[in-house]
């Protein structure tokens, strides 16, 4: 029986994405969680009313599906469990497909550029991407005094990464304290210092990191939200590389790529199609034998919390912490399989172990538009001070994240915010780092854009005179 073509919105979305808009009744939690309800000329609730009253024009027309940054909010929180993110990134492949004028054009420039990049190159190349962004937005002088500090604190990399998988990886000596890891484009560049720090804590915890050659970009966002068999596909290209190397668990550092991959493979598991699909693309027919996790799953479930007490040796005392966990990293819950999507724990636990005193906070999974960075910077600078602002109010002396570009733009941002106070941002592997005795110049603390030593807490850390580059 031939398969009817989608004639309206709605159809197409339960055609490619197998989503039911007609499942929502507006209970408008979607709207009511969402970070940028108030830059939308849609809300998400009134997205799927549209698409149910058949209005498509008008859904197309809308700036709110290029904006939608998929934080996973509307989806954790959805009684019905439509992914409004994903019906986004349908509906914006859908508006270029009719040839409908983009209301947001910077940001399908960007997903062009980001993904012309990452084929060219294998991996993504930041500096070039910045700077072509901003000359093909007429805005070249957008963030230079941000861009010179980075220049001047080693943050960028002035060249390009070359990558180049191989047609099939050989085996790698296997150990059992040996994991794979997949650092992700961010750890070669803008957030080198997560790079670093992990590292050196994880040889002080006796865990031996392999970091497959050849590995390639995940995608990140511009790939799923311009089309999904490249977005399962450019993930699970690693995967297999992993795999093929004999490995059956990898961390994934970058919170961005964890959800990349987490994402992927749930995607296949649940489309034998789609499995299919990827790998032809990809020459190789995956098994299914690597167990993806993130920096937090390894430090809770791999070492344990009292290993990591036992290797403190300088407790964090009298330094008050605020552990943002970003949007990525526990949610959505089919996909992470987080218990506590909304109110997570195991980096406030690491923090207590540290010696230091883990602060109850409410944007422990805000949103800060790491997406949107390069497009509506306004948009982050918002956000970002919420978040920042908040963590201030609950008497935090410090933020710590594991996610790369959470922190970019908790850290890099705040000159531009012109705060009264500045907040010291450290990724949770410096923490530990510093806790553990190591210095923190191989922990690559005097990266950061904000001195760490104006945390009371920390300032200890420091011999008098070290490191004046502050």
């Amino acid at each position: 029986m031939p398969v009817e073509t989608p004639n309206t919105l709605a159809q197409t979305i339960a055609h490619e994405l197998n989503e039911n808009v007609y499942l929502c009744y507006q209970c408008v939690k979607c709207t009511s969680g969402c970070p940028l309800a108030d830059e939308f000329d849609l809300a998400p609730n009134q997205v799927m009313r549209a698409l149910q009253l058949g209005e498509d024009d008008r859904v197309l027309h809308s700036k709110t599906i290029w904006l939608c940054a998929s934080c996973q909010t509307c989806l954790t929180r959805c009684p019905q469990n439509i992914d409004l993110p994903r019906i986004n990134d349908q509906l914006s492949m859908e508006a270029k497909k009719r040839g409908v004028k983009s209301a947001a054009p910077e940001i399908g420039l960007f997903r062009q550029v980001f993904l012309r990049n990452a084929r060219i190159l294998g991996r993504a190349y930041e500096l070039g991407l910045i700077l072509e962004m901003n000359l093909r937005t007429r805005q070249p002088f957008k963030d230079v005094p941000m861009g010179l500090q980075m220049v001047l604190k080693r943050k960028v990399s002035i060249f390009p990464h070359f990558a180049r998988p191989p047609k099939r990886a050989k085996p790698a000596a296997q150990k059992e304290n040996r994991i794979a890891y997949y650092p992700g484009c961010s750890l070669h560049s803008l957030s080198s210092e997560l790079d670093h720090s992990t590292k050196a804590v994880f040889a002080e915890l006796d865990v031996e990191l392999y970091e497959p050659k050849g590995w390639t970009c995940c995608g990140s966002s511009p790939a799923h939200s311009s089309d999904h068999l490249l977005a399962t596909t450019m993930p699970m290209k690693n995967l297999a590389l992993i795999e093929q190397s004999g490995f059956r668990e990898a961390v994934a550092p970058c919170t961005a790529c964890y959800a990349r991959f987490k994402t992927a493979q749930y995607d296949v598991s649940k489309d034998p199609e789609l499995k299919k699909q990827v790998d032809d693309k990809i020459g190789y027919t995956y098994q299914n034998q690597v167990v993806v996790k993130s920096l937090l799953d390894v430090f809770d479930e791999r070492v344990g919390l009292d290993a990591i007490a036992r290797r403190v040796r300088k407790p964090l005392k009298d330094l008050k912490v605020a552990s943002y966990y970003g949007c990525l990293l526990t949610r959505p819950p089919k996909v992470t399989h987080s218990d506590h999507p909304e109110y997570p724990m195991q980096m406030d636990r690491v923090v207590e172990k540290l010696g230091a005193t883990p602060i109850d906070w409410s944007f422990k999974t805000e949103c800060c538009g790491g997406s949107l960075s390069l497009t509506r910077t306004d948009i982050v600078l918002n956000l970002t001070r919420k978040i920042i602002d908040n963590a201030r109010a609950v008497g935090a002396d410090i933020i710590t994240t594991s996610c790369p570009l959470c922190h970019v733009n908790l850290d890099t941002r705040q000159a531009a915010l012109k705060l009264e106070q500045p907040m010291p941002v450290l990724f949770i592997t410096q923490l530990m780092g510093l806790a553990f005795g190591l210095e923190p110049h191989a922990l690559a603390v005097d990266k950061h854009m904000v001195d760490a030593r104006q945390a009371t807490g920390l300032q200890r850390f420091w011999k008098v005179g070290a490191h004046k580059s502050f």
